[in-house]
């Protein structure tokens, strides 16, 4: 008997009345009206079944600090940085994870459920390096978190601050992190790149650093963090964060960047949210959005994902952990508005995500994990337009959240012929 049976579903790759047939928390089967017994058989009624929402770029550490101690009144990355700073000696780990986990459980309730979060390294103490290891291990049975070592200050800035980073991966932080814009010099910024990547490439790690989180289009870190993928041989190891000076480069510089940025297999990861919020803040107009080049990456061949990066933090004070909203504020940013471009972005939260953060038996095809989320849409256009309800939320077989569906029509009081009825699309 299986353990679960979803019946007459929607697919994100459009094959409708499909089946998806789970046994020991994995997808046996996938086909077209199935009928097998099974302990819990739901029929999705048409509705889109998709895998889970990924993050691949978060700071779970600073989580739900917003206003602690004070409000970011510039809306700047450099005061969020400052403000981060203010914070750091009246941090308590108890605190960190009790944020934390309260973040997770929005996440499960929106089906997020991989998480890849940078950690402040730059203390010595490494006080949220340790708490974000006991959330981690907590959260393991619902959500896939994985940590990124990350020297907020710079790792050459900060006095020790390579020793803390390494200390950091000792202790079981997955990802190697760096900041090479926010180095004193680009000089700095460039040997921190070269030697993170020396780092990453020793212990055979993972690499993912915030590149070129600036306006200032000759920030372009982002060339060297390519270039040393190549020269490591860390192709498809790698991913640039924020990139978004690219927004601001001369067209002729960026059309040889592209190129090299696929070939050396490094992925990238916008913050639409984040981006189009702390950038452009010295424009008078026009003020420039920020988010780095998404369509045109893509083009290149770039694997090109979306994060939410903060929720209610020194940086930004909304948010939800819902990745529907990210996408489409992404496709708004990206004015990737056609409907190929909008599935894009459906897949830079979903599919695209997931490669980024190398994750395992991921997807809707027999082996992969049985994590997934019934939406209240038809496609996944619909899903973003209206950032459709979490139906029911499945990992590895153990349904977590669920919601009721909301209503399929509009009352339209005084029109004319009495109330007329706007059926949902």
């Amino acid at each position: 008997m299986l353990d679960l049976l979803v019946t007459n579903a929607t697919l994100p790759d459009g094959r409708t009345g499909m089946s998806i047939a789970v046994e020991g928390g994995r997808i046996r089967e996938v086909a077209p009206s199935l009928s097998a017994p099974a302990a819990q058989t739901i029929d999705a009624a048409g509705q889109l079944l998709t895998p889970h929402f990924c993050d691949p770029h978060f700071h779970m550490d600073a989580t739900l600090s917003y206003g602690l101690p004070r409000v970011n009144q510039s809306g700047t990355l450099l005061e969020g940085i400052a403000l981060w700073g203010e914070l750091k000696p009246l941090l308590k780990i108890d605190d960190l994870v009790s944020r934390a986990l309260a973040y997770c459980d929005w996440a499960v309730a929106k089906g997020l459920l991989a998480i890849r979060s940078h950690v402040d390294t730059s203390d010595p103490s490494l006080l949220p390096v340790e708490a974000m290891l006991d959330v981690k291990k907590r959260v393991a049975p619902y959500i896939d978190l994985q940590l990124v070592a990350f020297p907020q200050d710079g790792v050459l800035r900060t006095q020790g601050g390579m020793d803390s980073l390494k200390r950091a991966l000792d202790l079981g932080v997955d990802v190697v992190g760096g900041i090479p814009h926010f180095e004193r010099t680009m000089a700095d910024g460039a040997a921190s790149v070269k030697l993170l990547c020396e780092l990453a490439a020793q212990r055979g790690q993972l690499v993912d650093m915030h590149c070129d989180e600036s306006d200032d289009p000759l920030s372009r870190h982002i060339e060297t963090l390519a270039y040393e993928s190549q020269r490591l041989g860390l192709q498809g190891r790698v991913n640039g964060s924020h990139c978004t000076s690219m927004h601001s480069m001369d067209n002729y510089y960026v059309s040889k960047l592209l190129p090299l940025i696929a070939e050396s297999g490094v992925s990238v990861v916008a913050n639409p949210l984040i981006n189009i919020t702390l950038q452009g803040r010295h424009d008078t107009y026009p003020k420039r959005r920020g988010m780095t080049r998404v369509p045109e990456l893509m083009a290149a061949g770039v694997n090109v994902a979306f994060g939410h990066d903060c929720v209610m933090d020194p940086w930004y004070g909304m948010g939800s952990g819902d990745m529907l909203e990210v996408a489409h504020m992404g496709l708004h940013v990206a004015q990737m508005t056609s409907q190929a471009g909008i599935r894009a972005c459906f897949d830079a939260v979903t599919a695209n995500a997931a490669r980024v953060m190398h994750l395992d038996d991921y997807g809707l095809e027999p082996g992969c994990d049985a994590s997934f989320v019934l939406l209240q849409a038809r496609d996944p256009v619909e899903a973003i337009r209206l950032r459709a309800t979490r139906l029911k939320v499945w990992r590895k077989g153990k349904l977590l959240a669920e919601s009721a569906p909301q209503s399929s029509s509009l009352k339209v009081e005084g029109r004319p012929g009495g109330v007329d009825f706007i059926k949902r699309q």
